[in-house]
């Protein structure tokens, strides 16, 4: 225990820190800038009658009129302010909460980098990210600090080690050992301007598939190993970008390279980036009062993230099928999913039915995802159940022809269609039983 507490207490040069929050604020601002000007806000927030929120909060909408415009704008802002070092606490804690609203409204555009903003946002919030070449430092200079804890470097560490693992684990099933998945996602990157016929090739899918689940493995452990680390950073410059290209993810593949400053020295990050300063050259081990406090968040929140990613082995059926425990897991780029359904409307009095024309309620986006999904389909169903609640009618709602292909496979029957949706409860934590038992070949 002992040697823990000189670890995670030893107080190292703040320099990486300091150049990642300058980098995050930018990113994040770059971020919500860009889903206004790409258009990304209004389809996926103002077009929509409803979204797609996490289930039970559906409270949590965008809203109303140009309102996410403003909201989007406010939180590029804040960004700006977190680069700045303005106001920082308030900034990144605000930031964090409206990210979070953000995250939770809506599952339509769902990806993992949102995730991990999230919860890197998050913990920034308890970051001292200011106390050096910010406004707030200018303002007040009795803040200013060249050193911070050891641990909050590791724990940033140990969250892309969980991340980068648990991506290439995923990796390790059929569709992708056999690389039918990477070649039906380049299917659709064939209009790219001089790589879209070279990605149409079996042996890039091949590079692509090996190395998809090398680097994700190793390149942790080849950052902290000087040795191997300016080969583990050139490599990680030319795995992002390409992604950025490719896959055309927003910001994931330049945050992923602004963690690089966590795994080099101090002093050539100062040397680099913030010529002329004062760097730490001290060794002190410090306790500190709240130190207690650091490792009950600290092993909570670590325990939470090594979990959340194996939950679905606890959950019947395969994930791949079912999608439960899917979100959260860093299952990146494993699936593409096509659907048919359709909701049929009972009214329990007088049993006249009907067929629903999602054209009335969803978007082009949404449509795509609704027959996809379980809980999309079972959220679709409760709202067609308040809706004609309103109007003085009790139904069920059953789905039809409910049919799913996962990667390009054979369609297969997806949900019961003997199951009232309307009057099913979610399950969040095990199997939904009206999904039916998959036929996928693992």
């Amino acid at each position: 225990m002992k040697s823990l507490n000189r670890f995670l207490f030893l107080k190292i040069d703040n320099a990486s820190l300091i150049l990642f929050r300058i980098l995050f604020g930018i990113l994040i601002a770059l971020e919500c800038y860009g889903a206004i000007l790409t258009g990304w806000v209004k389809k996926t927030l103002i077009e929509p009658q409803e979204t797609f929120n996490f289930i039970g909060l559906d409270w949590l909408q965008p809203l109303p009129g140009y309102g996410m415009y403003f909201y989007f704008f406010g939180m590029g802002t804040l960004g700006i302010c977190i680069a700045l070092g303005y106001k920082y606490r308030f900034s990144i804690i605000s930031f964090t909460c409206l990210w979070a609203g953000v995250y939770f409204m809506q599952k339509t555009s769902y990806n993992n980098h949102y995730y991990l903003l999230l919860l890197i946002s998050g913990m920034m919030c308890f970051f001292p990210a200011h106390r050096n070449c910010s406004i707030d430092v200018k303002n007040d200079p009795s803040i200013k600090q060249i050193a911070m804890f050891n641990y909050i470097k590791w724990l940033i560490i140990m969250q892309l080690f969980i991340v980068y693992t648990y991506a290439s684990a995923a990796k390790i099933y059929g569709d992708w050992l056999d690389f039918s998945i990477l070649k039906l996602l380049m299917s659709s990157k064939g209009h790219y301007y001089l790589i879209g016929e070279v990605l149409q090739q079996p042996w890039v899918h091949k590079i692509m598939g090996i190395f998809g689940i090398v680097f994700d493995l190793l390149i942790i452990p080849a950052l902290l190993y000087k040795p191997t680390r300016k080969i583990a950073f050139f490599a990680a410059i030319f795995f992002h970008l390409f992604n950025a290209i490719v896959f055309q993810i927003g910001i994931f593949p330049f945050l992923s390279l602004a963690f690089m400053v966590f795994f080099f020295e101090p002093k050539t990050i100062r040397k680099i980036f913030f010529k002329n300063s004062i760097g730490y050259t001290k060794k002190e081990i410090i306790m500190p009062s709240f130190k207690n406090l650091v490792y009950l968040l600290g092993g909570i929140y670590l325990a939470i993230q090594l979990f959340l990613p194996l939950r679905h082995h606890l959950i019947k059926d395969t994930v791949l099928w079912t999608e439960e425990g899917h979100r959260m897991s860093w299952r990146m780029m494993l699936r593409s999913r096509s659907a048919t359904i359709t909701f049929k409307v009972i009214n329990k009095k007088t049993k006249k039915s009907k067929l629903i024309n999602l054209n009335d309620y969803l978007t082009n986006k949404q449509r795509r995802r609704i027959g996809a999904y379980p809980d999309f389909i079972w959220q679709f169903a409760q709202r067609l159940k308040k809706e004609y609640l309103l109007k003085g009618e009790a139904i069920s709602v059953y789905a039809l022809n409910s049919k799913i292909s996962i990667n390009g496979k054979a369609y297969q029957e997806f949900i019961d269609p003997t199951i009232d949706l309307a009057d099913t409860d979610w399950n969040y934590f095990w199997h939904n039983e009206w999904i039916l038992p998959s036929k996928l070949e693992q």
